[in-house]
């Protein structure tokens, strides 16, 4: 078995790449909060129909005991065995403008092997920007903007974008190293952390895959189609609107994330929108418990679906 972490055929696509054009990565991995990550892989891959340029050598790359592939059984036999996949592809936007995908599971093993090979990469392609894009379950409404945190080399889009500037200790990712040692280099890169409401962060939320389009947009120059996700936006509040209006508990939680949202938004300090005066963290029990357990309620998947696990 060979120990090359990628596919032998990507030295036959190499030159279908241009040079100098933006990746964007979306590594299911850590935190998907909104199905941020899961819906960005999705959007991309059914509206440009990516070319894969090179595939990741799974058997090196996966727990397979953490991540259980799925396979389909047909009666008798065993059908549709599916493993994980991570790839570099090649897209173009609504515009014809090419750009990389790197998507796909985020690695279990060989992180450094695996960094230093996308480094490389960057480095032939002559990237011209690198975006990648997760969020965090916070107890702020569904019936704001969603919010975020802005990283990375970029300083215009860091001032008009980031809205809360922590300094903390947190556990990695994969895209965080990348980040990281991307922005040691001297690359372009920007990372998206969205503040989604923890109350939906178990659903797919299309204000985060809008908020997580601009934001690539406003960094890359690309053009994305964005007007089914605005649809299915508009649907999605429906419902939820419809849900916590059918409580009169639910309605307080959410007025009250409200008033805590729209205190920070006039304030405009540096403090977070999500802490107390003492500086503490309110949990979701303590700000909206009521309003949690009437969604989880009304998103009981149906009995005779097969329920997937979380990232």
């Amino acid at each position: 078995m060979s120990d090359s972490i990628f596919s032998a055929e990507y030295a036959e696509r190499r030159a279908a790449v241009p040079k100098g054009i933006p990746l964007v990565v979306a590594l299911r991995g850590l935190s998907d909060a909104g199905g941020v990550i899961t819906q960005l892989e999705g959007f991309l891959w059914d509206r440009y129909e990516p070319e894969e340029i090179l595939r990741f050598n799974a058997d090196l790359l996966l727990d397979y005991r953490s991540r259980r592939p799925l396979i389909t059984f047909e009666e008798d036999h065993f059908v549709d065995y599916s493993p994980e996949e991570l790839s570099l592809s090649l897209a173009r936007d609504e515009l014809g403008s090419p750009f990389l995908i790197l998507s796909g599971f985020e690695p279990d093993f060989r992180w450094d092997q695996f960094i230093d090979t996308v480094l490389m990469l960057v480095h032939e392609f002559e990237v011209s920007t690198t975006v990648w894009t997760h969020a965090i379950p916070m107890p702020v409404p569904h019936t704001r903007p969603i919010r975020m945190t802005v990283s990375g080399s970029r300083d215009d889009i860091i001032e008009a974008h980031s809205v809360w500037r922590p300094t903390t200790k947190l556990a990695a990712s994969a895209s965080h190293v990348l980040e990281y040692r991307l922005h040691n280099l001297g690359e372009e890169v920007v990372g998206f952390a969205l503040l989604v409401p923890h109350y939906l962060a178990n659903t797919e939320f299309p204000d985060a895959l809008l908020t997580a389009l601009d934001g690539f947009m406003a960094a890359t120059g690309l053009l994305f189609a964005t007007d089914t996700v605005r649809e299915a936006s508009q649907g999605f509040h429906h419902q939820v609107d419809s849900q916590i209006g059918e409580s009169e508990e639910s309605s307080e939680m959410v007025r009250g994330l409200e008033t805590r949202y729209d205190a920070y938004i006039e304030d405009q300090t540096t403090r977070s929108p999500l802490v107390g005066e003492d500086g503490s963290l309110p949990t979701a029990d303590q700000l909206a418990s009521e309003l949690e357990r009437f969604l989880a309620q009304q998103r009981d998947p149906d009995p005779g679906e097969q329920s997937q696990p979380g990232l």
